[in-house]
């Protein structure tokens, strides 16, 4: 079911159920280009701010007990933007993850980053390399990070990876499975929690952007006009509540 947000809840206004609490949401953070030409503000102002949302919307869904929140950092598609915004972008992983380590140590925060790392950067790679030793004896909350990620490449690579083995003899291809696609795709290490509950996409875009293409096939979706750098806590709490009222019945009928 898709529902979109219009104006989001207070705090006050917002009773969520923890029994209801979905163990893995994922978002589409868009809207900072938006929100920075809003105020006559490069792009990059956008991202920076953006930057902060991410810090703050990490420490809600914690407190939350979501099991893990996988974020779109930047798609395999991002590649097409100007060189100084991507530039830009490559940067911002060192910068929060200077920043924000610390904090995510001391909130038993476990960083993840899944997609094509390789092709990243060296500075990039060695600032996500750094943060996931730093935080791989944290036992709470996954932050796990799409990054230079794309759905399509994604299954992709997999498919490629079967055909491989099953050439080798380590696979049977009649018995391959939905299962047993599970384990070739990046989300893989974030078993049980692979496939999201519920998806948010920020900005009032409508569309899923080739992001979790597999994982997403009974996500319940929200989209909401609030741009990335002001989605709140409140937002977030408010989408959340909109997932706990969907009937989700995976293609059956409750009695």
């Amino acid at each position: 079911m898709v529902f979109n947000l219009k104006k989001n809840k207070t705090s006050e206004e917002i009773q969520l159920d923890p029994n209801k609490m979905p163990n893995h949401v994922a978002v589409i953070m868009d809207g900072n280009g938006r929100w920075a030409k809003k105020r006559h503000l490069p792009r990059i102002a956008g991202h920076k701010t953006g930057m902060d949302t991410v810090k703050t919307v990490t420490m809600a869904a914690s407190d939350l007990g979501i099991k893990v929140l996988t974020l779109y950092a930047f798609s395999t598609e991002n590649w097409k933007r100007p060189e100084t915004e991507v530039n830009y972008l490559m940067s911002l992983p060192g910068t929060f993850f200077d920043k924000f380590v610390p904090e995510l140590i001391e909130k038993n925060v476990k960083v993840n980053v899944m997609g094509y790392i390789d092709q990243l950067p060296n500075e990039t790679k060695i600032a996500v390399r750094k943060a996931i030793e730093d935080t791989k004896n944290n036992t709470g909350m996954i932050l796990n990070f799409a990054l230079n990620y794309g759905g399509r490449a994604e299954i992709v690579t997999a498919m490629q990876e079967i055909a491989a083995d099953a050439t080798k003899g380590k696979i049977d291809v009649a018995d391959i499975t939905d299962k047993t696609i599970d384990r070739y795709l990046m989300t893989a290490n974030l078993a049980p929690y692979n496939d999201p509950e519920l998806l948010i996409r920020t900005s009032g875009e409508e569309r899923i952007s080739n992001f979790l293409l597999w994982q997403i096939a009974y996500s319940e979706l929200v989209f909401t006009d609030t741009l990335w750098p002001d989605f709140s806590e409140d937002a977030l709490k408010d989408a959340i509540f909109n997932y706990q009222k969907r009937d989700r019945r995976f293609g059956g009928i409750k009695e």
